[in-house]
């Protein structure tokens, strides 16, 4: 199993000296956060977290994610939250990048290093503490849950990346494949947060055009994106967002792998509502 690696903000502020011009674009079709703008003067902090503050990569607004929000987490030794979520019908996904975490789900303590996976489902009870000696970091993604008559919510899942076999794409000789925490034919899922990789020299062949927002995060390494009808260079520490039918592709430079942790809605009907909309009758 090759050593994995994993971005990690340290916030900061840059000197009087730097200049402004930066690698940041904000339009109707996607968004490049680069990691120079994860400053100590951007986070927020939430309600019940002691030690601990946030780093809002993309919310529900308009012109921008639909559909999820996006943070990264960094927890001070001692900190933590025992109510970490206060929307109601919300799941998540935890994915550790630095340090341990102590997660409990329904009274059940699970220790969480480099690497580790959760996924927490709608209405859980669950807590989150840093009991170690040094920071703690991870991404936490949230998304409300669309249930459908006739499917259970899924169960609580906790695994680490190291213990998860990649799947090859087809026909690509092995340098472009994902790492899938649940199965992808499980259609309790309303959404999947997976690990694309990329060997030096992997692209995406084609502009893919579908209707699944993205919300990428570059752990490793450094490519060019396709997005829309730009080439935007990205390196580890930068995110994405791409609405959905944004035109994307991406070639893998290297030296070394091009990795990213990558979000999706999948597996519900299009919601028929809004402007021109007539409920049915009869």
């Amino acid at each position: 199993m090759p050593k994995r690696s994993y971005y990690v903000p340290s916030g900061g502020l840059p000197p009087q000296t730097q200049l402004m011009t930066d690698r940041a674009v904000f339009t109707n079709s996607y968004a490049v956060i680069p990691k120079g703008t994860m400053q100590d003067i951007v986070t927020s902090l939430l309600p019940f977290w002691e030690g601990a503050r946030f780093w809002v990569l993309a919310r529900p607004m308009s012109g921008f994610a639909e559909t999820f929000s996006h943070y990264i987490a960094e927890v001070e030794p001692g900190g933590g939250s025992d109510r970490p979520e206060t929307g109601t019908g919300v799941q998540a996904v935890l994915f550790v990048v630095d340090g341990k975490i102590s997660l409990t789900i329904d009274g059940a303590v699970h220790e969480m290093t480099t690497g580790g996976y959760a996924y927490i489902p709608p209405g859980t009870d669950w807590s989150l503490h840093n009991r170690g000696q040094a920071n703690a970091s991870f991404h936490w993604i949230r998304k409300a849950y669309v249930a459908v008559d006739g499917l259970e919510a899924p169960e609580a899942l906790i695994t680490n990346e190291n213990d998860i076999a990649q799947t090859a794409m087809p026909d690509c000789g092995d340098v472009w494949a994902t790492t899938r925490f649940v199965d992808p034919g499980d259609l309790r899922h309303d959404m999947h947060v997976t690990i694309v990789t990329f060997q030096p020299g992997g692209v995406i062949p084609f502009a893919e055009t579908h209707v699944m927002e993205h919300g990428l995060y570059v752990l490793e390494g450094k490519a060019v994106y396709r997005l829309n009808q730009d080439w935007v260079e990205v390196e580890a520490g930068d995110y994405m967002w791409l609405r959905a039918f944004c035109p994307q592709a991406c070639y893998a430079g290297g030296p070394g792998p091009f990795r990213y942790l990558l979000y999706k809605d999948v597996n519900r009907h299009m919601p028929l509502q809004g402007v021109g909309f007539t409920h049915p009758t009869g």
